[in-house]
């Protein structure tokens, strides 16, 4: 997949000028509303120190902001063994040389994202809801899709945009929250006409400050869109069982939990769109993501593991004649049948059952399995007493022993 590599590399490049343009423009607009032509420039300077200084956070430190914002956790193996069983078995099946982090996204709600620099600095974060509920075939399809993102580089451009879409929307809200009190008493002293004059700047300045985020969530999600498509079709190449990855949609469209650390800035990073409408998922011109039933029709179709497969299926499904893959990956002419249901390349902790727990979302076992995960992800520890009655000591605990209190047993810590 070079050829979608190096289009990744110059899309960002564009993405870089555009945003830039953007930004700049917006900074112009509202430093001529604020006090005339020569503070435009000055708004443009200032927009220019923005953009440099968001572009050098978005490198090096956006993907550690956009997990923070996500409310998502890093954990380690003891947390969940299976979760790291399985991206260590798609880092293998990718040929990356790192394994990437792994965090758990403190929701009941069903999704996962991967971000990062590049694969050598990588992460995949996964919300506590889907691990209650996911099988390992499933689990193992969502993350060949946030690997298959991470190998085709699409993690630095979803990173770079989100953050410079987040300081593009955060200029024009400080702006339009702040430009009567900064404004109005200087009209008061105007005169009529200057006075007019000014007040048809600021409208344009507050219709541009609308329309600029608008743009560049356009921008941005433009080519979200193609990207998902690619991603499944790259996870079915990873773990040549496409059902895994759709039984794992179907669950996650069907879910009614709510994403509540997502936005809009951070909604295309996500395997599906996590946001909700009316208590529907989506479906307008500014969707992040294509039709989840959509995708898991043409995962359903597929004959075997490849890209020209998923083209052809792809085309079937959807009725388009467009060319989806890049050029590189339909020059590919091996097809990989599809291994059995279970089969792991690692070999798995003893222990560990194959399908998921029999709670339904929104259940009481759901709620207590996605809780317990985020408490061990905080570095809570589970203690079982013998009479049945568990234990959940929060990591602050200082004692050295601790009494049940139904049977008396005195445990040491």
């Amino acid at each position: 997949m070079w050829e979608l590599i190096r289009a990744n590399r110059r899309k960002s490049l564009v993405l870089f000028v555009m945003m830039g343009v953007i930004l700049l423009l917006l900074g112009f607009v509202i430093g001529t509303a604020l006090g005339g032509p020569e503070t435009g420039y000055t708004g443009i300077i200032i927009a220019t120190l923005i953009w440099l200084v968001m572009t050098l956070v978005g490198i090096y430190s956006g993907s550690s902001i956009l997990l923070a914002s996500s409310n998502a956790v890093k954990v380690e193996r003891s947390v969940h063994p299976r979760l790291f069983n399985v991206v260590e078995e798609m880092q293998m099946s990718a040929g990356l040389k790192k394994m990437p982090e792994v965090y758990i996204i403190q929701s009941d709600a069903l999704n996962a994202f991967a971000t990062g620099r590049n694969p050598e600095n990588s992460a995949i974060a996964v919300t506590a809801g889907l691990l209650a509920v996911a099988n390992r075939d499933e689990l193992q399809g969502v993350v060949a899709h946030e690997m298959s993102h991470i190998v085709n580089r699409d993690i630095r451009f979803m990173t770079f945009a989100g953050i410079m879409l987040g300081s593009i929307v955060l200029i024009s809200q400080v702006f339009m929250r702040g430009m009567f009190y900064s404004s109005m008493g200087r009209y008061r002293g105007s005169s009529k006409d200057n006075g007019a004059g000014q007040l048809i700047i600021m409208a344009v300045a507050l219709l541009f400050a609308i329309l600029a985020p608008i743009a560049a969530q356009l921008l941005y999600f433009a080519v979200s869109r193609k990207r998902e498509y690619l991603a499944d079709a790259s996870a079915v190449k990873l773990t040549r069982y496409p059902e895994g990855l759709a039984s794992a949609l179907e669950k996650i469209s069907g879910s009614t939990a709510d994403l509540e650390s997502a936005n809009k800035v951070t909604a295309p990073m996500y395997i599906a769109n996590p946001l909700k409408a009316k208590g529907q998922r989506m479906r307008n011109l500014s969707s992040t993501h294509p039709p989840i039933e959509e995708r898991i029709r043409i995962l359903r179709a597929l004959s075997g593991a490849s890209y020209i497969n998923y083209q052809e299926t792809w085309q079937q499904v959807t009725g388009r004649n467009a060319r989806l893959m890049p050029g590189s990956a339909l020059a590919e002419t091996e097809t990989m049948a599809f291994r059995q249901k279970g089969e792991a390349l690692i070999p798995e902790p003893a222990g560990l059952p194959f399908d998921a727990p029999a709670a339904t979302q929104g259940s009481k076992a759901f709620k207590r399995s996605a809780g317990n995960l985020v408490m061990a992800a905080n570095g809570f520890r589970f203690l079982d007493c013998s009479c049945g009655l568990k234990f959940k000591i929060p990591p602050g605990f200082s004692g050295k022993e601790l009494k049940c209190s139904r049977c008396g047993t005195v445990h040491p810590l």
